[in-house]
């Protein structure tokens, strides 16, 4: 083992055990995939890096000397198609292991990779290769996008190339599952000479898998410098289009953090599985970057539909012993018959991407002995807040400061917050000399940047409260917050009390105009199967949040539905919620012009 993490991440600690201090190190010219993970291939190249399986059965185990040589090899491809240093190259690949090689190609040739999701429509397709200026499109033939990149493709001047993967059954082969095993179905199982081995001819399209092992092995460095632009995502917010977030080199190196100190991987053998599509930044934070700058093997379950007794079940089989995903899947896990299911290869639990409620922190460690460690940032930032390994979770709490960063939770005036306060998470910025893994800027978009970043502090639009033992406790986005009556309410701290209640499954509250209260609290339930709102349930639920937290908080308005909108990474979006209720208001207020019109 290289331990080569120790040259470019240095941590102090307490008395407690508990990290007070971390710092970065790196030359100018740092590049991730050249000088992570093409010195651990050269060093130690039979390492394992990626254990990759599909339900139809396909199955391939990554070594760091095959990653080297297949991304080499994607370099080359793609540098024959004309991708050059900083070009966008939109990547849309599920969860394929062709994922990775473009990934490191693109880190290689110093090009911007743009990932994205496959559940993109038209518009959203065409805002993005417009805004980005994509150059080349590596798409997945697997479902639909690729025929949604086409319809809009003749409207985009700046793309030249289109590149097609064919990634296997991505899960979606028909009949995949009798009597719950996986069948073979079109399958390559494991062996070298089957990678990229599956074509697909479609007009107007390269085809990648047969380009890729056609091509080259060796790939000259090509000079790239560390703060230039690497990686950018688009990110939606409340209103408007969405923001095009982008990164620098500095990012990859910050996740060092992620996996290190709150994944808590070690590369001793254990495998890290954080169940994330790649269209999302969750699959960097947990697939990519951090975990194999720690040398650590990642496991990548190329899968379409989540099904818990599915996902429970490769614990055991593929030797999990560090697992992330958000407290969503774990409420799924937590619906099935967890303890039926080997988990005993399983050491260590994170979880991020909204908050993680008391009862499911206390189910998880009730039936498996493990505490979930949860963690915060963004797409604009690496892990920020969290619960570090050697910490002491407080249920409810997000985690402390990551001393990577210096950061303060800020009234809207600019002063600090006291105790108990809520304000907004902010994190000190210099724009001389930026925070290492912070976004450079919303490309192409100085406004919104200027609106980000600005009085020396990063506003990450998310609010929180700290205790006195120094533990963030999240509120909401500033838009989530509802302000009812003089009130200002998270929506986290209603959900986790009505998530103790039998009857809810799962839930999501919001705020909806109200002409008395400025906003009403209003609570969509999936309820469980043995119960059916009512009148009456409705009454039970609202009493039950008045005995449990300040009754000025219970929702005044329950909606009973069969599912939430949900995130493919399984995160509900209460923006959903409330565009719907919006929708619905201005629908009922045409309406009633309309009836006054004929009164």
């Amino acid at each position: 083992m290289r331990y080569i993490s120790e040259k470019y991440l240095s941590e102090s600690r307490n008395f407690d055990g508990e990290v007070s201090h971390i710092s970065l190190h790196y030359d100018e010219d740092f590049n991730w995939a050249y000088d992570i993970v093409d010195d651990i291939a050269e060093a130690d190249p039979d390492r394992p890096a990626m254990k990759w399986c599909n339900p139809e059965g396909e199955e391939h185990v990554f070594s760091f000397g095959e990653m080297k040589l297949w991304s080499d090899k994607c370099a080359n491809f793609l540098a024959d198609q004309g991708v050059r240093k900083g070009d966008m190259v939109l990547v849309v690949l599920r969860r394929h292991y062709q994922f990775w090689f473009v990934g490191l190609a693109l880190h290689k040739i110093g090009a911007v990779m743009v990932p994205a999701t496959f559940m993109l429509r038209e518009h959203d397709m065409l805002y993005r290769l417009q805004a980005a200026s994509i150059k080349a499109v590596v798409c997945t033939s697997a479902g639909t996008i690729a025929d949604v990149v086409d319809s809009v493709a003749d409207q985009c001047p700046d793309l030249e190339t289109k590149i097609i993967v064919n990634g296997g059954g991505a899960g979606l082969s028909e009949e995949v599952r009798v009597a719950g095993h996986p069948v073979d179905r079109d399958a390559h199982l494991s062996g070298p000479e089957h990678i990229c081995e599956l074509t697909c001819e479609r007009e107007g399209w390269v085809d990648f898998n047969s380009g890729v092992r056609a091509a080259r092995e060796f790939w000259m460095r090509v000079p790239t410098k560390v703060h230039e632009p690497m990686i950018m995502y688009f990110s939606s917010g409340t209103s408007g289009q969405p923001k095009m977030v982008l990164h620098n080199g500095t990012y990859a190196l910050a996740h060092t953090a992620t996996a290190k100190l709150w994944h808590n991987t070690t590369g001793d053998g254990g495998t890290h599985f954080t169940i994330a599509d790649t269209g999302w930044g969750k699959a960097v934070w947990g697939k990519f970057y951090g975990q194999w700058t720690m040398e650590t093997c990642v496991l990548t379950y190329d899968f379409d539909r989540f099904h818990a007794d599915e996902i429970l079940d490769l614990i055991s089989r593929w030797n999990v012993t560090t697992l992330c995903c958000p407290p969503t899947m774990y409420r799924l896990m937590m619906q099935a018959d967890v303890d039926a299911h080997d988990l005993t290869p399983l050491k260590y639990c994170t979880t991020a991407g909204e908050a993680l409620n008391p009862d499911l922190y206390n189910f998880w460690k009730e039936h498996t002995g493990l505490t979930i460690f949860e963690g915060f940032g963004q797409t604009e930032t690496p892990l920020t807040i969290a619960n570090l390994n050697n910490s002491t979770p407080h249920p409810g709490s997000m985690g402390k400061i990551v001393p990577l960063y210096r950061m303060a939770l800020l009234h809207k005036d600019g002063t600090e917050c006291d105790y108990g306060e809520t304000g907004e998470i902010c994190i000190a910025y210099d724009e001389d000399n930026p925070p290492d893994g912070i976004m450079m800027g919303y490309f192409r978009d100085p406004e919104k940047t200027a609106e980000a970043i600005h009085d020396g502090w990063y506003h990450t639009g998310d609010t929180a409260w700290k205790d006195e033992d120094e533990y963030l406790h999240y509120v909401g986005r500033n838009d989530d917050v509802i302000k009812s009556s003089g009130y200002r309410i998270g929506p986290t701290e209603i959900e986790s009390v009505l998530l103790e209640h039998p009857a809810v499954r799962e839930c999501a509250v919001t705020g909806v105009p109200d002409p008395v209260r400025g906003k009403a609290v209003k609570a969509t339930i999936v309820l469980h199967s043995a119960y059916t709102g009512s009148p009456e349930l409705t009454k039970e639920l609202q009493t039950y949040v008045k005995r449990e937290t300040a009754p000025y908080k219970y929702p005044r308005i329950v909606d009973y539905v069969d599912e939430l909108p949900k995130t493919v990474n399984g995160k509900i979006r209460r923006v959903a919620i409330r565009r719907a209720d919006e929708e619905a208001a201005k629908q009922e207020a045409t309406s009633s012009d309309k009836l006054d019109g004929l009164v």
